[in-house]
C-alpha cells in the first residue's frame, strides 16, 4: 500500500466538490479548495461550515472535532496552490473538453508525483489521462452525491494507471471512511448502470403524469429503502448534469432507457436546474449543500 497523502486539493467547489471536501477535511486530510471562480471559494466554506454545525447538533461529530475539521479547509484561490497537494480531485461538471483541458492545467502546475483523480461518472479515465503528460499518475475517483453523507467511492484504473496512483486513490478513501469499490473504465462504472436509468424512468413518469414526482419519490423511498427518491436526486445533482450524463452514456452504450428524458431538456431550458436553481422537480427556499 502507499503511504497516504496528507493534502488533497478539491478542484471544483460545486455540489460534488464540497461534500468531496467535507469528506477530506473530516477524515484529518488538509484540504485546499479551488475554483475558477473564486468566489465559490468562499461559499463552499460556508457550506461546509453549517453542515458541520449541523453535524454536531445531530451528534454525529464532536464540537472540537467540526472545528478541527473547519480549520483543515483553505482556500487555494490560485492554481500555482495546488503543488502542496499530493492528491488532487477535480469535480468539475462533466464535460470531456473541460475536463481535459484541466488535466492540462494540473499537469503544468503540479510536480511529477502528483496523483490526478478525476471525479467523472461517464466519461473515460483512459481518455482523460491522456489528456495530459503522466497518464500513470491518473485515476478515476467517482463519489456519490451528496459525498458527504455516501459512502462509496468507484476507484477506476486508466489503461496506464499505475498501482502506486491507484493505492494512494484508494488509501484516501480508506482514511476517511469512504468505501472504494473497483471498477473497469467504463461508461457508468456499476453505480449510474442503476440510478440513470431508474432517474429517467422516474422522470417519464412525471412525463405521463403517471403520479406526482412527490409521490414517485414517496413510493421509491418507502418500498426500497432509498435515502432520496430518484426526483430529489435529479434536482440535487442538477437537471443540466443529468442532460449531460445521458448525452456522454447514452452515444456509447446505445440503451434506450440512458436517452435524455424530452422534460428534461425543456427544464433546463427554462432554467429549472434543481436545487442550485431554487427549481426543478421541487422547489426551494436556498442552495445550500445537503444536510446544511
Amino acid at each position: 500500500m502507499a503511504e497516504a497523502a496528507r493534502t488533497v486539493a478539491v478542484v471544483g467547489c460545486g455540489t460534488m466538490g464540497i461534500g468531496i471536501a467535507i469528506v477530506a477535511a473530516r477524515g484529518g486530510w488538509r484540504t485546499l479548495l479551488h475554483d475558477a471562480d473564486t468566489g465559490r471559494i468562499g461559499r463552499a466554506r460556508d457550506d461546509a461550515a453549517a453542515f458541520l454545525a449541523r453535524s454536531v447538533k445531530l451528534g454525529r461529530m464532536r464540537e472540537a472535532e467540526a472545528a478541527a475539521a473547519l480549520d483543515r479547509l483553505l482556500p487555494a484561490p490560485v492554481a500555482e496552490d495546488l503543488p502542496a497537494a499530493d492528491l488532487v480531485i477535480e469535480a468539475v461538471f462533466e464535460d470531456e473538453q473541460v475536463k481535459a483541458g484541466l488535466t492540462r492545467m494540473l499537469d503544468a502546475v503540479c510536480p511529477e508525483e502528483t496523483v490526478l483523480a478525476t471525479n467523472t461518472s461517464t466519461l473515460s479515465v483512459t481518455r482523460l489521462g491522456a489528456a495530459g503528460r503522466r497518464p500513470e499518475r491518473f485515476v478515476g475517483m467517482h463519489f456519490c452525491l451528496p459525498a458527504q453523507l455516501m459512502k462509496l467511492v468507484e476507484v477506476t484504473r486508466g489503461l496506464r494507471t499505475s498501482d502506486a496512483a491507484f493505492a494512494t486513490a484508494w488509501d484516501f478513501c480508506v482514511s476517511t471512511g469512504q468505501v472504494p469499490v473497483e471498477t473497469k473504465d467504463t461508461p457508468g462504472f456499476i453505480l449510474n448502470h442503476f440510478v440513470i436509468p431508474l432517474n429517467n424512468r422516474a422522470i417519464r413518469m412525471v412525463e405521463e403524469q403517471v403520479a406526482s414526482p412527490a409521490d414517485i419519490d414517496r413510493a421509491v423511498k418507502s418500498a426500497y429503502g432509498h435515502p432520496l427518491g430518484p426526483l430529489e436526486l435529479v434536482d440535487l445533482v442538477g437537471l443540466d448534469t443529468q442532460e449531460r450524463l445521458c448525452d456522454a452514456f447514452y452515444p456509447v452504450a446505445h440503451d434506450p432507457e440512458l436517452s435524455c428524458p424530452s422534460l428534461v431538456r425543456q427544464m433546463v431550458a427554462a432554467g429549472w436546474l434543481g436545487k442550485k436553481a431554487g427549481r426543478g422537480f421541487y422547489t426551494y427556499q436556498n442552495d445550500k449543500t445537503f444536510g446544511a
